[in-house]
């Protein structure tokens, strides 16, 4: 609303007191109740009508108080012209009951899935059709290093929802749903109790333990910001799937053409595109390459869509909008790689002129701050104008509550999968980037089936059965990993070239190192008890409060995680570790041992006894151990017996990927090997990437 004109000052002027209270009071007569017939607040029926739990509605405060309020700063005189200037604002206000909403913008957010920041036309790509988010950015600000935590949708999604890391929740595995203590409230319960009218269409899925739908006011396919009762500022998240890796597979592809989505004949030429070092030259691989560029196209297309509506409702200039995609992708060695690939979004601010003064910058600017999912839910609550609670993990970089930036972007991945149990770490400053590897013995490459519908994925596989990869390629599915990686993203944007072993980065090697281990302790990042173990050590309670817990010893079992992978001097220290009273200590000595294979054979007498722990997830580290040492009867031998005795789904998946990863399955008897892929969702899945 537009600002009051002042009264011109007029000669003889008189200066009179007035009574703030009575004044207020007389001002409220003129406004109509809330419960009053001609002022039912419409927030009420609406919460009614979605069930909805009860929000603070502007009409709830008493409007005598509400207008005492603002009147003290006057200091109780004024003049005739000037409090009639007052009152009519203030009545103008209060009546419409926005008085709240004019004080606070709507926030938008437009989330695609699965691209990389690369494919869009306003990151560089010369080669890309995405003429509305580039005329969005040319109007915006478009941040150069914005990361996803986890290169994962679920995962990456509760990291945003609670701003929380996930890894320091325990909910850092894929599509998983342990509970999480209910006072990490999600920063959209903030916002609804801050007055917002909150609408999500219509992505969920948090991978934690909760009713996702009732975080919302409206949620769903149908949820719209236009359902926004009068007078209450709305946040919205619109996403679109369009982009998403399944877009690529047969049937998606055939459905899209058919239906105008994308064209009938690749936009642009095959052999006209550049393929990453990392990708093999295959047919299948270009062809998925310029279908994905049409395919980012078609998304482009719906992200146009909404910013047109919402222009076309009048609500541009009260809006801030973002447009961001959930994390990496979609071609191999992307998504659920903690490289560039798979966890540099792209990330675009617009903050109408009326909200200036909460721009990161002007229009057509870029931002070098680094920032993540993390920051998220911190900046929304910001410009929101609601306080970040402590327990919030990011920082927020627009609003009120800005705050500096943390030096290192922190990513995490875990199991990405049925056949992905990775415990990968890392950070990045925008330019280089770190890994840390705890898993080494295991792959890199993606071994479920899920993303074996592209053609490109199986044509990469095919040639590296074949012994057809450059080594570039061939490092995607070669064992043992390095133990560290390290990146220079501006020279090396492919991410190739590992300088973690050269001298001339060493005290950047150490430095991030350094910061990885710091942020893993300062979160008490869960990642280091194993998933098959949550279970047996959280039933009483979540497994954040066991790790969490004054009993946990997380600083041994850090370092010795870090241990297991590293230094050839390590083996009287895993063999101690393995006769500890802690079964999470013991799984990582015995773990330490499967990473060195044969040179871990003077520890095999302290592996066997390990065959009788009492856990389950120790005895399947000490088999595999044994396997990995040449002693096949003896390591078999004991993980038939965990797959035939277990009821637990992740214990039976554990020792099914160990199974495989040794090359011993066939060594498992056919009902044991049934019943064990009976046991849960995951072990089924498994399953039938096999038989696939």
């Amino acid at each position: 609303m537009a600002a009051m004109p002042r009264p011109a000052a007029t000669r003889g002027t008189v200066t009179r007191r007035w009574n703030v209270r009575a004044t207020a009071t007389a001002l409220a007569q003129i406004i109509p109740r809330p419960n009053s017939p001609g002022a039912r607040n419409t927030t009420v029926a609406a919460s009614r009508a979605t069930g909805s739990p009860k929000v603070h509605r502007a009409h709830d405060l008493d409007l005598p108080a509400r207008a005492a309020a603002c009147l003290p700063a006057l200091g109780g005189r004024g003049t005739l012209g000037g409090m009639r200037s007052i009152l009519v604002t203030l009545a103008l206000c209060l009546a419409t009951g926005i008085a709240a909403a004019q004080k606070r913008p709507n926030i938008l957010w437009l989330t695609s899935e699965d691209n990389s920041h690369h494919w869009l036309g306003c990151y560089g790509n010369e080669q890309a059709a995405t003429p509305n988010i580039d005329r969005f950015a040319a109007r915006g600000v478009r941040y150069e290093f914005a990361y996803a935590n986890a290169p994962v949708c679920a995962v990456a999604r509760c990291t945003l929802i609670t701003g929380r890391y996930a890894c320091s929740m325990g909910t850092q595995n894929m599509r998983s749903r342990y509970p999480i203590p209910p006072r990490f409230k999600t920063y959209v319960s903030h916002l609804r109790e801050a007055g917002y009218y909150c609408v999500n269409k219509s992505k969920t899925d948090y991978n934690f333990k909760t009713k996702d739908r009732q975080h919302w006011d409206a949620c769903g396919g149908r949820a719209h910001w236009r359902s926004c009762p009068k007078g209450k500022p709305f946040f919205a998240v619109f996403n679109t799937n369009i982009s998403h890796e399944s877009s690529l597979f047969a049937g998606r592809k055939q459905k899209s053409r058919r239906s105008g989505a994308i064209p009938k004949k690749p936009r642009l030429d095959p052999a006209s595109v550049s393929l990453p070092p990392y990708l093999p030259d295959t047919p299948e691989i270009r062809a998925d390459w310029v279908t994905y560029t049409d395919i980012v196209t078609a998304m482009d297309q719906q992200i146009g869509v909404w910013l047109r509506q919402l222009g076309a409702a009048g609500l541009a200039e009260d809006t801030i909008v973002f447009y961001y995609s959930d994390h990496g992708g979609i071609l191999p060695r992307a998504k659920r790689y903690l490289y560039d690939t798979g966890t540099h979004v792209p990330l675009i601010v617009h903050v109408p002129e009326k909200w200036a003064h909460l721009a990161p910058g002007k229009a057509g600017t870029t931002s070098a701050r680094p920032v993540s999912f993390i920051d998220f839910p911190a900046t929304a609550l910001s410009l929101a104008g609601v306080k970040v609670p402590e327990r919030m993990q990011g920082r927020a970089f627009l609003g009120p509550g800005k705050r500096d930036a943390e030096p290192f972007v922190f990513l995490f991945g875990q199991r990405f999968d049925a056949r992905m149990l990775r415990f990968v770490r890392g950070v990045t400053d925008g330019r280089y980037r770190y890994i840390r590897n705890f898993h080494p013995h295991r792959h890199r490459s993606i071994l479920t089936g899920y993303p074996y519908g592209q053609e490109g994925w199986k044509s990469f596989r095919s040639l590296h059965r074949a012994g057809k990869t450059t080594p570039a390629q061939a490092a995607t599915w070669n064992v043992p990993q390095p133990v560290e990686e390290l990146y220079d993203t501006r020279a090396d944007p492919w991410e190739v070239h590992d300088l973690a072993a050269d001298p001339k980065h060493a005290s950047r090697l150490a430095r991030m190192r350094a910061a990885t281990v710091g942020k893993m302790r300062a979160i008490r990042d869960t990642g280091i008890v194993p998933e098959s173990m949550y279970n047996q050590l959280s039933a009483t309670g979540t497994i954040h409060g066991y790790v969490h817990g004054e009993d946990f010893p997380y600083q041994r079992v850090l370092e010795l995680a870090l241990l297991a992978g590293d230094g050839e001097d390590a083996l009287p220290k895993l063999q101690d570790a393995m006769a500890d009273d802690h079964p999470v200590i013991r799984y990582w000595g015995a773990l330490g041992c499967t990473i060195r294979g044969p040179a871990a054979t003077p520890a095999a007498k302290h592996l066997k006894r390990l065959l009788e722990d009492p856990s389950p997830t120790v005895r399947a580290a000490a088999a595999e151990a044994l396997v990995a040492q040449g002693d096949r009867e003896t390591g078999v031998s004991a993980l038939v017996s965990i797959l035939r005795e277990t009821n637990d789904d992740m214990v039976a998946l554990e020792a099914l990927n160990i199974a495989r990863a040794l090359g011993v399955t066939g060594k498992i008897p056919k009902p044991v090997y049934d019943r064990a892929c009976k046991t849960g969702s995951y072990p089924k899945r498994l399953a039938g990437a096999y038989a696939k």
